[in-house]
């Protein structure tokens, strides 16, 4: 049996990866910092830390990509100026680029989320989507968020994977994976081309080891108040929509994009952002955030 990967080999892959991913990134997920980029980003934060979330003056962001909540937050007011983050300079590479093109300011630094290069009591808000679970030293991890924030100051995590929600995910993803010849036939679309190249192989052959943790909420309370923070909330996000997109999202991964009809891709993201609303207004405030595919933190570090 193979040794598991050190600290160091996670952090390497972490950066190769998402080097590779960098310059589709934007693409391959819709990334949106127009409208509808600032609505899922706002909707995120209020879900948590209330209905006008901030002004905060100074956010900092852990894996940041290509800037999807600090770019969105800059422009809806959110946060008056941003820090971000990234083991990946390529990723951080697109995110000045993009920032450019909406004509914004921010600060990068490719670093270790273990290691942030900045003064104690900094920043009045450390965010991230979706980055906590490729994390190898949480513990650390919190304990430097917890030290760059001002007294007061808020953390908030989205995008983290629930343990039992991706089980839940694997049901539609074979769904589609066994409905996709006959989705391709319906829609005269061809299969997916296949690629041949570094870029493509590498990313899949790194793609297994980027995700070093899937959560159950109490694990996020534990690293949260081991950090040292108080007023801890967890909460699940996303069950009907998840499997809606992802349904989705695999029957189009099996064909060739060109060939997906126009009139397809917006009844995936209407029925999409439909199902969002039903989850946000019905489900979660009621189902255990357990079961769902995604889990969201927010806690705050202690006044001096």
């Amino acid at each position: 049996m193979a040794a598991p990967p050190t600290e160091h080999e996670i952090l390497d892959v972490n950066r190769r990866y998402h080097d590779v991913a960098a310059e589709t990134y934007d693409s391959k997920w819709g990334i949106s910092f127009g409208e509808i980029g600032h609505q899922q980003v706002l909707g995120k934060l209020t879900k948590l830390l209330g209905p006008n979330p901030g002004p905060f003056a100074h956010s900092l962001e852990i894996g940041s990509g290509t800037g999807y909540f600090s770019l969105n937050l800059l422009q809806t007011g959110v946060i008056a100026q941003a820090t971000c983050t990234d083991i990946s300079p390529g990723m951080l590479e697109t995110l000045e680029h993009n920032a450019s093109e909406l004509g914004l300011t921010v600060e990068t630094a490719a670093c270790d989320a273990a290691q942030l290069p900045f003064e104690d009591e900094t920043f009045d808000l450390v965010l991230g989507h979706a980055v906590l679970h490729h994390l190898p030293d949480l513990d650390e991890a919190f304990r430097e968020f917890r030290r760059v924030l001002k007294p007061g100051g808020v953390i908030f995590f989205a995008g983290e994977p629930s343990r039992q929600g991706d089980k839940l995910a694997a049901y539609p993803k074979r769904a589609a994976v066994k409905a996709a010849p006959l989705w391709r036939k319906a829609l005269k679309a061809s299969p997916a081309p296949t690629h041949h190249g570094a870029p493509d192989e590498d990313e899949h052959a790194l793609e297994s080891v980027v995700d070093v943790h899937a959560f159950v909420p109490s694990d996020l309370t534990a690293h949260a108040t081991a950090g040292g923070f108080t007023d801890v909330k967890v909460q699940g996000e996303e069950l009907l929509a998840n499997w809606f997109g992802w349904f989705n999202r695999t029957l189009e991964a099996s064909a060739d994009p060109k060939d997906i009809p126009w009139g397809w891709i917006q009844y995936a993201y209407r029925g999409y952002i439909l199902l969002q609303r039903v989850d946000r207004t019905l489900l979660e405030p009621r189902l255990p955030p357990r079961i769902f595919y995604n889990l969201m933190l927010a806690a705050r570090k202690p006044d001096a």
